[in-house]
């Protein structure tokens, strides 16, 4: 059986102990030491480490067994090292925050099924690697979530659709409410901290227990300074001072950006005119776009106030649109039967509506590309009937083409300059009007659609409130 040694700088951290593929070795042996640094790897004599899942600047996180639970069940194991030479004191005082953190921990994991169990947390203190010291660990043990986050989900499957967005933002959104209610402030929620389980249900995850361990070591219980990864904190928490509600719906909003452009928070923030400029890079209904703006607004003030006022919101705009989620609470799909294979189920994607400027555009695209089209087709057939069943059929191809969005942006200017290009340089498709007939025909096809487009519109808003 292989298992890994979870002192920080031990240079060869994997071992393998044959007997240990006996599981009532595995359930009896005493203890079981690194062959290469001497750290006992039975960490409270019960979980093994079999695997590194992460190392950050102040830990780790290992993939463990509970030998003592039948099944060996898995299980998290998140190891804390206070960073620089602290004193006994500091110490005592890292140990009493880490074990209050953990009773936090402990009653928001048993309270709220999207919250891993906490299920032990003790300090490990061993024999240095230099004869004479002394090295202190703390350790959290905590329910082991299989599946992905949405930082991975985001690499396999690219961008999210609105749908898709709207879901993460309901599931988070209620844990929010359910840890603010309790004086709680996450403080790092980020795509690689929402994980999906693999029957589809999502999970917030790292609640700062060992961040706050660490602000109390370095000396700075009072600061929120090092609680934030750089681009998803508000001005008030990089500032280090007080957070709010509003601090985590900031940083969930910033979450939701980057799952719909697929692209980094310093990419989609101005700097100069701070301010995010995302809306150009993605199609999403007004009031979403709205909602978002509000929770990214630089001042903890002027944002929602708390996650119950975001899903108000939310709610309200799928009342307006029955495809969104509208329900506070989501049906979950059943739990496949033991021994199958699970799936994760992933929302249909939906297309986002047209924009004014995208209708009209459009518009403009269907108008001039018909014309060129009714023009080079009655230049070969010469039949009017023919001509106009034929271009209507192309023509209605192509509308249809848009509304999927197989044909958009950059899409509405190539292909009618490619058409364009060929009826110039093949005079026969010219139908006897010549270039510039050519021209003026298709500007005007382009000027009546666009006309008969905003009237329709137009028409259909002034329905919309009369019913």
């Amino acid at each position: 059986m292989e298992v890994y040694c979870t002192r920080p700088r031990c240079p060869r951290p994997q071992n393998h102990f044959a007997d240990l593929d006996d599981i009532t070795t595995l359930k009896t042996t005493q203890q079981k030491y690194c062959t290469t640094c001497g750290m006992p790897l039975l960490l409270d004599g019960r979980y093994v480490p079999v695997k590194l899942l992460g190392r950050g600047g102040f830990g780790a996180a290992f993939l463990a067994r509970d030998r003592r639970i039948p099944g060996m069940r898995q299980c998290v194991v998140k190891q804390f090292q206070p960073a620089g030479n602290l004193s006994l004191n500091q110490l005592q005082q890292a140990q009493l925050m880490f074990e209050r953190e953990a009773e936090v921990l402990s009653q928001l994991g048993n309270d709220h099924e999207q919250i891993p169990d906490l299920f032990a947390f003790f300090p490990v203190i061993v024999n240095g690697l230099q004869p004479g010291q002394q090295d202190q660990f703390f350790y959290l043990v905590q329910e082991y979530i299989d599946g992905q986050n949405l930082e991975e989900e985001l690499v396999k499957q690219g961008k999210f659709s609105e749908q898709q967005v709207l879901e993460v933002l309901q599931e988070i959104l209620k844990v929010l409410k359910f840890v603010h209610h309790r004086s709680i402030i996450h403080r790092d929620i980020k795509p690689s901290n929402i994980m999906r389980r693999r029957d589809g249900r999502l999970f917030l995850l790292d609640f700062g227990a060992v961040k706050q361990v660490t602000n109390v070591a370095l000396g700075s219980a009072a600061s929120s300074t090092g609680i934030y990864s750089m681009g998803f904190a508000p001005p008030e928490q990089m500032a280090g001072g007080q957070v709010f509600p509003s601090t985590d719906l900031y940083a969930l909003a910033v979450t939701i950006l980057i799952l719909l452009t697929n692209q980094e928070a310093i990419q989609l923030f101005d700097a100069y005119s701070n301010q995010w400029k995302w809306r150009s890079q993605v199609t999403v209904s007004p009031r979403l776009a709205d909602i978002l703006d509000k929770m990214l607004l630089p001042a903890a003030n002027q944002r929602f106030q708390s996650a119950q006022e975001v899903l108000d919101a939310l709610n309200s705009q799928a009342a307006q649109a029955p495809t969104q989620l509208n329900s506070p609470s989501v049906t979950l799909p059943p739990q496949p039967p033991i021994g199958s294979s699970p799936v994760v189920p992933r929302p249909s994607p939906t297309q986002p509506a047209f924009s004014t400027v995208e209708l009209l555009g459009g518009a403009a695209f269907s108008g001039f590309e018909g014309a060129l089209i009714a023009i080079a087709l009655f230049s070969l057939v010469k039949l009017p009937i023919v001509t106009f069943t034929v271009a209507c059929v192309i023509l209605g191809i192509l509308i249809f083409a848009q509304t999927r969005r197989w044909i958009e942006k950059f899409d509405l200017l190539i292909i009618p300059t490619i058409s364009f290009a060929i009826i110039f340089f093949l005079p026969f498709l010219q139908g006897g009007l010549g270039i510039q007939g050519v021209v003026i025909l298709s500007v005007a096809a382009a000027l009546v659609a666009i006309s008969l487009t905003a009237v329709f519109r137009l028409i259909y808003k002034l329905l919309s409130l009369l019913l």
